[in-house]
């Protein structure tokens, strides 16, 4: 893209009042961004407020400096060779999966190997969930992501704490094929910051094996807005949604709804009746979501095929503990419990069970959750 292309599609994102709908309407009216503002005000007004078009008249005050850092930023190459690019709406290579959404974005930032491509995201599948997840949670995002990369299937995710996190670390713990990328993370900032700071390690493995995707300028901070907008991306690129734990009132029940909107398939894994991160699950499952107990659930009703079917996320093997580690955990169920309630449970005495638990934790078959609670954890 030439400078003063790339200047005129800033140009016409940083415009104050104007919309993707707006642009849309205007680029529908007058074709590229150079030609809309090239148009004079009564030509604007015929299509957009009268407002707009004044604002359209006049370039943003911040434009220079963005596109100064834009081009150094596009020339510039990340720590591990990855590259810089930009696709504006009606590049050839603009996945055509965000086309069919309502609303798609004008501009989309990458970040990641030249050879990957979002259009090579035919074979992809968003994984969703608590910023907060149970330590079961966590794992089954895990277990799940790490399953759909052995099945050649992209995870695409939003980078944030939690779920997304694991899923993007289960889908890069298979990152073998060199011309696809295990995993996409759709972002809420600019692409010259990493937000949350504890994920910039993983946001460079994922520039490495994958691609990190943004429709906002460089320099955009962690605004709250703008985490539920990027949230229609995760949906469009996907075939279907994911969602591994959610409370009630969460982003990733936004994702599943912009996901049905899209005509997108959704997928619930279901918990414990008693965690406060499994309700906006079994709300979904109850509005429609398909149950998902294992990853061929996802792979038969997405109907992909032509690829070794991967190895279900197992459950938990008790004959690979000890006996009477096997008798703590058949005591213990999946729910989390207080080292009481397993005295009571198992009638060993605290020190006993206390050591008995610690052996499992070690094994990794039990988690130690806050306020002094334990709970199962099933091996992925």
């Amino acid at each position: 893209m030439e400078r003063d292309e790339l200047a005129s599609w800033l140009r016409l994102t940083l415009t104050p009042g104007i919309g993707n709908t707006a642009a849309r309407k205007l680029l529908s009216a007058f074709g590229l961004p150079m030609e809309v503002f090239a148009q004079p005000a009564a030509t604007l007004r015929q299509v957009v407020t009268d407002v707009q078009a004044s604002a359209l008249l006049e370039a943003p005050a911040e434009l220079a400096a963005g596109v100064e850092r834009t081009v150094k930023w596009l020339g510039s190459k990340g720590p591990q060779g990855e590259t810089h690019r930009i696709l504006a709406l009606g590049d050839p290579a603009y996945p055509a999966s965000l086309l069919e959404m309502a609303d798609p974005p004008l501009v989309l930032y990458l970040i990641g190997p030249e050879r990957f491509e979002l259009a090579q995201l035919a074979r992809s599948i968003a994984m969703v969930g608590s910023r907060n997840p149970t330590a079961q949670g966590s794992s089954n995002a895990r277990a799940f992501a790490r399953a759909f990369g052995e099945a050649s299937i992209a995870v695409v995710s939003g980078l944030a704490l939690g779920i997304d996190g694991a899923a993007h670390e289960g889908a890069l713990d298979t990152a073998t094929d060199a011309m696809r990328p295990a995993t996409v993370a759709v972002v809420g900032t600019g692409l010259d910051r990493v937000y949350p700071a504890r994920h910039h390690a993983l946001a460079q493995r994922i520039a490495a094996q994958g691609l990190i995707v943004s429709e906002f300028p460089l320099g955009t901070p962690p605004l709250n807005q703008n985490f539920p907008k990027r949230n229609r991306i995760i949906a469009g690129l996907s075939r279907g949604t994911l969602v591994v734990e959610a409370a009630l009132q969460s982003g990733s029940l936004i994702t599943a709804r912009l996901a049905s909107e899209q005509g997108k398939e959704v997928f619930a894994i279901p918990g414990s009746i008693h965690s406060p991160q499994s309700r906006g699950c079994h709300a979904l499952i109850r509005q429609g979501a398909k149950l998902v107990e294992t990853v061929n659930d996802v792979l038969e009703e997405l109907r992909f095929y032509g690829s070794p079917t991967p190895a279900t996320p197992p459950l938990l093997e008790e004959e690979e503990s000890t006996a009477a580690g096997a008798g703590l955990l058949r005591a213990m169920g999946y729910d989390p419990a207080s080292l009481d309630t397993l005295c009571a449970r198992t009638g060993l005495p605290a020190a006993a069970l206390q050591a008995q638990l610690l052996e499992q934790e070690l094994a990794g078959y039990v988690a130690r959750l806050p306020g002094g609670l334990f709970q199962r954890v099933m091996q992925g």
